[in-house]
Order: structure tokens, then sequence, then C-alpha cells
């Protein structure tokens, strides 16, 4: 896919940052309990927390390309940091500048976009992962009929303790099963937000993933995001973007990976020649380029797709299936060429092995991918 001008200067943007002010950082951010929140303030500066949001609204105003290019080259750094800005970006900006009153979109967008809040999404509950229909986080309508009254678990919150605004889906219509579910604009400062814990994870350790209780948080009808029974469709409609985002996740950190293995490839000698001028690691990082870049081409075109509004369900899970599984067989074979040296937590491949493995779960398992891929067939 050959790029645009704007396109290319959103990427190059994101690299430069990436490479300057988050790559350095990232392993001792790691030890040290994750990044500072500072980070995110300045990623808005240069655009990268609101790359779609529309530059009123003090966002860049880019297409969706320009965003999965610039979420490859987050990943490519620390792929928990670029979770962070996903979440942010899509789905919360992105539905609150789809389906937001105005009132929401003035309260809300600009400090998204500007990185001074952070938005998470709590969707998924301790019994539900792919199957979001089957939430039972319940919304009441408050007795004298104004306002609502949220109770319920949420798990596996990416952002679920730094961030600011939180678009938390809810049952209020039991009856009404997918009709009956609802989005909500709460900030998480409000009473009734709490955080159970911090989740310590395998990898991803530069975001806090959370379960998060929710003990009789309150709503107005102002905080309702869309319409009273639409949020799982609200929720669901960014899943295919949402997936695209993991896809280039993938490929940043799959690149990351072959860029470390391809250096020490050329210092490390064996056997009085360089390794990398054996054919066998010659092939190994042979095969794996082209991993990365076959996937990369394929979430470039859903995110095409998708930046023009045509259907990328199916192109979507591909990507995202491909990708994800890539990722895992080239940090391993990354590993693989440092040999011994890789599996310690001096050299960067052994993190990023680690990072990798949760991009073939979250998002729609690899298992969940296969079967829209299935049925569309």
């Amino acid at each position: 896919m050959l790029l645009t001008e704007e396109q290319r200067a959103i990427r190059d943007t994101a690299r430069a940052f990436a490479q300057g002010e988050i790559a350095p950082h990232a392993a001792a951010w790691e030890r040290d309990g994750g990044p500072p929140r500072d980070l995110y303030r300045r990623m808005g500066e240069v655009g990268l927390m609101g790359v779609c949001v529309p530059p009123e609204h003090g966002g860049a105003g880019a297409d969706f390309v320009s965003y999965v290019l610039a979420m490859e080259e987050i990943a490519s750094a620390d792929c928990g940091v670029s979770n962070v800005m996903a979440a942010s970006n899509s789905p919360v900006s992105a539905a609150v500048a789809k389906h937001g009153t105005a009132a929401q979109k003035d309260a809300w967008l600009s400090k998204l976009a500007r990185g001074e809040y952070l938005g998470a999404i709590l969707l998924t509950e301790p019994h539900t992962g792919s199957d979001a229909a089957a939430i039972r986080t319940r919304a009441r309508r408050a007795a004298d009929g104004g306002g609502w009254t949220i109770d319920g678990t949420k798990s596996f919150i990416t952002a679920g303790s730094t961030a600011d605004l939180a678009m938390i889906v809810a049952v209020t219509d039991p009856a009404a099963g997918k009709r009956g579910i609802t989005c909500f604009l709460c900030p998480t400062a409000r009473p009734g937000y709490r955080v159970v814990r911090k989740e310590s994870k395998l990898g991803h350790r530069n975001n806090d993933t959370c379960e998060i209780a929710l003990d009789g948080l309150e709503a107005g009808d102002g905080d309702v995001l869309g319409e009273p029974g639409a949020g799982l469709g609200i929720a669901l409609g960014h899943l295919s973007a949402g997936r695209i985002a993991v896809a280039a996740q993938a490929v940043g950190t799959a690149r990351a990976a072959l860029e470390a293995a391809r250096d020490y490839a050329r210092e490390r000698e064996a056997f009085g020649k360089p390794i990398i001028e054996h054919q066998g690691v010659a092939f190994r990082l042979a095969e794996m380029a082209t991993e990365v870049e076959v996937a990369r081409q394929m979430y470039l075109h859903a995110a095409a797709l998708e930046a023009v509004g045509e259907s990328s369900i199916r192109e979507a899970s591909m990507a995202k299936l491909f990708a994800s599984e890539m990722a895992e067989r080239v940090c391993s074979g990354a590993i693989q060429v440092h040999g011994g040296y890789g599996y310690l937590s001096d050299f960067p491949v052994e993190k990023l092995y680690r990072d990798a493995r949760v991009l073939q779960i979250y998002e729609g398992t690899s298992e969940v991918q296969k079967i829209v891929i299935g049925r569309m067939l």
C-alpha cells in the first residue's frame, strides 16, 4: 500500500516520539511500576492521543490509516503503552466523537485528544470475555426517575486505575436482551468507581490492567452516550477498528524483535564470521521479515477499508489473527537468534516475547477470529 504524504508524516512523528521518548525508558518503567502519567500528555502534544479526533476538538483530524500506522510505531517501543493509547483513541474518543452530544464532546474530547485525560472502556466482566452481550452490570433508574445507579464488576480493564473517563457498558432493560444495554460516560473520580486490584501480568506491565467495582455509581441522563438501549452497538461498532489496531500493535512488536535479532546477528560471531552470514540464521531472519511485512500489508488493507466506511469485518479478523500469531513466532525466533542471551531480561527480546503473547487474546481471541472468518465464508 502506498502512503500519502500526511500518513507518512504522522508515522514518522510517531516513530520519532517512540524511539526518542519511550524505547529508551520502557524497561526501567516496567521495573518501576509503569510510565509517568505525563507521558500521555506529551503524546497528546504531538497528536497521538487524538489521531482521528477533529481539529476543532483538539485532535489531529487524520484518517484511520494514519492512526494504525502511529499505533505500530508506539508498539515497537512498548506494546503496553500502545494499548493505553488504543483504548483512549478508540473506542472512547471515537465513540464520543460519533455518538456524543455537543455537551459531551465539549466536556471530554479536547482533554482526551491532548492527553490530559485518559479514557477506558468498561465492557468485559469476570464471567464474560468475547460474549459481550452476556454482561450483568446493571444500571437502574433512580426512584424519582432522574438519572441512573450502576452496580457491577468489570475485569481486564486497560488503564482502569489511571483513566479519567470511563465508558461503561451496562444493562438497563434486562427484558430487551441486546437492545437493553446502554453506554455511560462517567468520570472515574466519581463516588462508586472503585479499583479492586491491579492485575500482575506476564507482559504489558507498562499499563495498568484492573478489576473495577461499580458500587452505586450515579450517572445522570446527560451521561448516557447515544440512546438508551444502543450501548452494545456503540461498544461493538468499533470492534473491527480495535482488531486492526491490535494487528498494528503485533507488527510493531514483531518488527522490534526482528530488528533486535538482525542487529545482534550482525555483531555476534561464531566459527569465524558474524552469525548473520550463516545460512541457518539468515534464512530465519528472512522468514521473520517476510511475515512482518505480510502482516503489515494485511492491517493496512483492512485499515484502508475502514477509513472509507466499507465493511472490514473479515479483513480485520484476518489481519488480527495472522498478525497476533505471527508476533509470537517472530519474537520466539528473535530469542533463538540471540541464543542464551535472548532468555535474559538484559536483552530486549525477552520483554517483546512477553508483550506479544496477549495479542492473541484481547479484542477477540484467535479462536473468535476464526469463527468470524468461517461464518463469512
